[in-house]
């Protein structure tokens, strides 16, 4: 053995010998050691009693004080639970907060039971002072006084004899928790005079397509006026709720919804909501929440938390607005959604039909109600098509240059055969409102979850034919096969639409645009919302086959020249004057720059 391999033993055994004395555990982390199997051994041994984690959580406001709830150094966490036939709602000692919630008969797109959100990420705690310091209950260790499926109390003691305690409810068919804060004996540890609230969680992922869970996640609250009003779903934002009360916030993702109501309202709230860049997490959710200190013997707070879906009717049931979450849409859409399709969607689904018929009921409905005016706007498309000669011989006599003196001959000869050009657009005027509607109504029904048709395995969600890598700006990552039918569809109905209007030039083109700038939009949506656009183009399509077998064009030809026969109506409506004051106008500009 040379020197050197001597030497590089010698160190090897110097750096062993030197570790193994320098990373022995203390006696103390020897204890801690033996205590954590110890738990972990009694709750397999024992699973039927409440789980306890083997953690042993520093009480740091005891070191700073005896005045603090606890008198030893360290506590065992304990979590119990409520459950009925709805929710199985987790409790732990720490903080005495609820930790996790289970949605019972849901489950997420994996098959995997619904928990709205994890111990680790939630947080729930009255902020009170201690040592001119502020503390915050969701790190102190509360004590189990009574416990059962339906009833949870626990307590926060202090050295000058007062008690925090938080009770909490379930009734047997309850979505909702009742939750009461009695503060007697922290009355001089209170904040400013008021009771704080702070509350964050992190909701979890429960669709398949994550970034359309995000676009409908964000966090509700309902005004004092009664007005429901929410934060940004497709930024980071927050808002000072501080003019009248705010009687609830809720953490709301697409189709589930935490909420925390407080009966006499909160004086004053901030909420706030965040994105989490690379998380499963919908998003992060915050609120700090304000209750009045209440000069009173009892000094009780009732509040309610709501657990569950978003289904419309649940919400309702609950009160207090909560059904307002539910996205509807904006101005007349919102009540066409709210007081027709929505009503007549649930006669529908309370003769138990599938979800695929109800919708396509609900197209016909609409289609039948329209067909008056899908007839006079293929009556006035045909009238159009019949005067296209005229129109073509007055431009060839006029010429091209003047669009001003072309326009107003082709107003004479509307007027004097009795055609309105605007007619054809009658019916996408009185559908528009429908269409917008149910771009709302369909993305946001609950009843859609997990509803299968035809091919189609969830109606709530994107059907995809194939799938592949994302494709950079664009953001697809799969082709939706009942988006392609519904763009396929809309281009035929644009090309028989083309022929019986007989448009001409630019405009042809623009109708076969449209259709695949929305398959770019709609490859996303759920297979519900381009399903009911399919069955629109359809029966649009149907219907006007069937009214050009019994409109003739030689007959409105005939009409026509009867109409020009009939002495001139000197009496204009409206429209007439507005339009030959508009041809005035520019016939005088064109004039003024010719002399130029």
């Amino acid at each position: 053995m040379d020197r050197n391999t001597f030497t590089g033993l010698f160190l090897i055994l110097v750096i062993l010998v030197g570790s193994t004395f320098l990373l022995k555990p203390s006696e103390e982390e020897i204890k801690r050691e033996k205590f954590v199997q110890d738990s972990i051994a009694a709750a397999k041994n024992h699973p039927q009693t409440a789980t306890k984690k083997a953690a042993v959580i520093t009480d740091s406001v005891a070191k700073e004080s005896v005045d603090t709830a606890q008198a030893a150094p360290s506590f065992q966490e304990e979590t119990v639970y409520l459950e009925n036939k709805n929710l199985k709602v987790s409790l732990s000692t720490l903080g005495g907060k609820i930790v996790s919630v289970q949605v019972k008969n849901e489950t997420t797109y994996a098959g995997k039971p619904v928990v709205l959100f994890k111990p680790e990420d939630t947080h729930f705690g009255l902020v009170y002072k201690s040592n001119n310091q502020l503390q915050n209950t969701s790190e102190q260790a509360f004590k189990i006084v009574s416990q059962s499926p339906s009833n949870v109390v626990m307590q926060l003691a202090n050295a000058n004899g007062g008690v925090l305690t938080y009770s909490y409810a379930l009734a047997p068919d309850a979505s909702k928790v009742e939750f009461n804060i009695d503060t007697k004996g922290f009355e001089d540890k209170l904040s400013n005079g008021k009771l704080q609230l702070d509350w964050s969680t992190h909701l979890l992922q429960q669709e398949k397509d994550l970034q359309n869970e995000r676009m409908g996640s964000t966090t509700y609250f309902k005004h004092a006026d009664n007005e429901v009003d929410y934060l940004s779903e497709s930024k980071d934002d927050d808002k000072v709720l501080e003019e009248g009360k705010t009687q609830w916030v809720s953490f709301k993702e697409h189709f589930f919804s935490a909420a925390l109501i407080a009966k006499q309202g909160f004086d004053k709230a901030h909420v706030k909501i965040n994105t989490l860049a690379d998380s499963s997490a919908v998003k992060a959710y915050g609120a700090q929440l304000y209750l009045p200190y209440k000069q009173s013997v009892a000094n009780n707070y009732d509040l309610e938390f709501y657990f569950g879906s978003n289904k419309f009717s649940q919400l309702k049931a609950q009160g207090y607005d909560l059904e307002k979450q539910v996205k509807m849409g904006w101005g007349p859409l919102k009540w066409i959604n709210r007081f027709l399709v929505l009503p007549i969607f649930n006669f529908f689904e309370s003769m138990n039909l599938g979800y695929g018929l109800i919708i396509l009921l609900l197209t016909i409905i609409l289609k039948t109600v329209l067909f008056p005016f899908t007839y006079k706007s293929y009556l006035s498309m045909a009238k159009m098509r019949v005067l296209k000669p005229e129109m073509d011989e007055i431009k060839a006599r006029v010429g091209e240059g003047n669009q001003a003196l072309v326009q107003q001959e082709y107003l004479k000869l509307y007027k004097q055969a009795g055609v309105n050009p605007l007619g054809g657009c009658l019916p996408m005027v009185f559908q528009m409102p429908f269409i917008l509607a149910f771009f709302y109504f369909f993305p946001n029904l609950f009843e859609l979850r997990h509803e299968s048709f035809l091919w189609m395995h969830d109606l709530s969600t994107y059907d995809e034919l194939i799938t592949f890598s994302r494709i950079p700006i664009l953001g697809w990552s799969h082709i939706s096969l009942m988006c392609l039918l519904m763009t396929l569809s809309t281009l035929i109905y644009t090309y028989f639409n083309n022929q019986v209007s007989g448009v001409q030039g630019q405009m042809k083109y623009i109708g076969y645009i449209t259709p695949i700038i929305f398959f770019g939009v709609l490859n996303s949506y759920p297979a519900g919302l381009n399903y009911y656009y399919f069955c629109a183009n359809i029966l649009t399509f149907s219907q006007q086959y069937f009214i050009r077998k019994f409109v003739d064009d030689d007959k409105i030809h005939a009409q026509i020249q009867e109409n020009k026969k009939k002495p001139e109506s000197k009496k204009k409506n409206s429209f007439q004057r507005k339009m030959e004051e508009m041809m005035r106008q520019q016939q005088l500009q064109q004039q003024q720059k010719n002399k130029k």
